[in-house]
């Protein structure tokens, strides 16, 4: 397992768990990112924060300290990049 804003950009992850109850947190909760969903990692800002993540048929672009409270197992996948898609 790791944390979300460790998984590189066209990787899908299943959400463990969201760590923390601070407003930011509990914001992402609502918004859909819940334990279980999984989701994509689809763009970075071109220093790398914020993130866009696909998940529930929408974007959701969330900073990396926000992404480092929700513990992820990364889905075994390729690359959209690497598959010559």
């Amino acid at each position: 397992m790791t944390s979300l804003d460790r998984v590189p950009v066209g990787w899908s992850a299943r959400a463990i768990r969201v760590v923390g109850d601070d407003p930011a947190t509990l914001r992402l909760l609502e918004m859909g990112l819940t334990p279980g969903l999984t989701l994509r990692v689809v763009g970075s800002a071109p220093l790398g924060d914020p993130i866009e993540l696909e998940l529930r048929g929408y974007r959701l672009s969330v900073r990396k300290r926000e992404a480092a409270h929700i513990e992820v197992e990364v889905m075994e996948t390729v690359p959209v990049a690497l598959a010559g898609v």
